[in-house]
Order: C-alpha cells, then structure tokens, then sequence
C-alpha cells in the first residue's frame, strides 16, 4: 500500500488527503462542528462523516439539530448495558472496516476519550494519517498517538461580543459584575514553549543555518503533535515567527520561475 502524503499541510500545498470523520458524541461539542470540519478541510477532503451516539438521549439534542445540514451519518448505538460504553465498540469498529477498504489516506477522530488510543496506533501503523480533535482535557497518550492533534477549544468563537455591554444607562451599576463575567469568560494563554521552539528550530534548519517554514511546523507537529500557533493568539505559524522578533530572523526567498515568496527563519543570535 502507498504511503498518504504526510501530516500537517502547510500553508501554501492544496489538501489531497482522503479523509474518514469519525466523531463520538458523547465526547464532542456540536457547537464547533462548523469551524472544526472548515478546520478538517485544510487537511483533505471529508469522503466520510460518521457519528457515533444513542441519539434517543437527551445529551444528544445539540447533535441532531446539525445532523442533516453538515451531511453527518449518524450511527445509532444504545447502551446495552450500564457502564459500559459501547459507543466507542461501534466506533473502532467502523474504522477498521473503513481501514480494510483501502479507500481512504487518513482519519479524523474527533473525542477527548483515551480509549482511542489504540486506535490511532494502529491506523498509524497502517501508514495512514491520523488526526486529532478534541478538549484541552484529552490525555496525552491519545494526542501523542495521532500526527497531528487540534484543541476544539481554539475553534470555538469568542463569547465575548458587544451585545455583552451592557445599556449606557446600567453600565456603571453592573460595572463589577460585568468585570467579574469577563474574567471567567477569557481563557488565559498558555505560556509560549520557548526553549521547546528553539530546539525544534535547530532539528530543522538546513546545511546553511536557515530552516524552511513549512519544514519548522512539521518538525514542531512531530514533536509535540498538539502543538498549534492558535493557542498563542496568532492565527497562523508566520504570524507568530514574524512577531518573535527577539527569537527569530526572517528572510523572504523567491521561487525560481514563481512570484512565490518562501519563508525561511534561523534564531536570532543573543
């Protein structure tokens, strides 16, 4: 079987991965399947979008409003028994049907359960790739197990907008309360993994010191696959290499034959 082309496009490459969605419901957000199938899409193309659920209970409503619209299948499987998950059976299952058709060159596994791990493993070791989509509480063994991992939680759109002032009239009477709001509602970043950066920047540089872009962000994905720019505030990985002025130097190089600029960067000497 032939290799997929690899992991984590970057951003100038078109996607060619043919991609199977799986999603477990009992461990999803519907509220973020918009952005997180845009976010699906960079990667492939979805041939395939299952979900997997007892979609009789009432957890499950959020779900079946969007069922339809984003063309999810849903797979309905009831608890058998108390305790017992068989939501995640019925899941594994179909993905090793899917993996024997030989049809498809990765999969999207959307959940933060743990009991995916295995999974992943072995779709991995089919050299398929494998990506990851879940809350910043997944374990690490299951983000560690896939190429790539995405935290939802970045794909979720701010709940802070300007319907949240408050009348002019009442403003300064909820004043505090609205302070008080804020802070629950803003997420804090995470620190910036500045020595984990820099060494991941060394790994890739080339025989002239300088590492392409797109060789940078692969490297950093191999190394910590949950690793994404988004979580430092910068929408992409250029944003944040061009914004770390103090870490790195940047230089533009055209392509020969192309009006095409290429990113390289190297670290900036103390």
């Amino acid at each position: 079987m032939a290799s997929p082309r690899l992991v984590v496009k970057n951003e100038l490459e078109e996607p060619t991965l043919r991609l199977a969605v799986l999603i477990d419901a009992d461990n999803a957000q519907a509220a973020v399947i918009e952005a997180l199938l845009a976010e699906i899409a960079r990667f492939g193309e979805a041939t395939v979008k299952r979900i997997y659920g007892d979609f009789t209970s009432s957890a499950s409503v959020s779900w079946k409003r969007v069922l339809q619209k984003y063309a999810i299948k849903p797979v309905q499987q009831f608890a058998y028994t108390t305790g017992k998950n068989a939501t995640d059976s019925a899941l594994i299952i179909d993905a090793m049907d899917l993996l024997y058709t030989r049809k498809f060159d990765g999969f999207c596994l959307i959940t933060s359960d743990s009991d995916f791990t295995g999974l992943a493993m072995r779709l991995r070791e089919e050299g398929l790739t494998v990506l990851g989509f879940g809350e910043k509480k997944t374990p690490d063994a299951f983000r560690n197990a896939c190429h790539k991992f995405v935290f939802t939680e970045i794909l979720r759109p701010s709940r802070i907008t300007e319907s949240d002032e408050p009348p002019p009239e009442v403003k300064t009477k909820k004043k505090s309360i609205k302070a008080k709001a804020v802070t629950k509602t803003v997420e804090q970043k995470p620190q910036f993994p500045e020595e984990f950066v820099l060494t991941a920047l060394e790994q890739s540089v080339d025989d002239t010191g300088w590492a392409n872009l797109s060789v940078f962000g692969s490297y950093l994905t191999k190394l910590q696959p949950d690793f994404d720019s988004r979580l430092y505030g910068y929408k992409k990985l250029s944003d944040l290499v061009k914004d770390k002025e103090t870490l790195f130097e940047i230089e533009k190089r055209q392509t020969p034959g192309s009006d095409r600029a290429i990113l390289y960067l190297r670290a900036k000497m103390q």
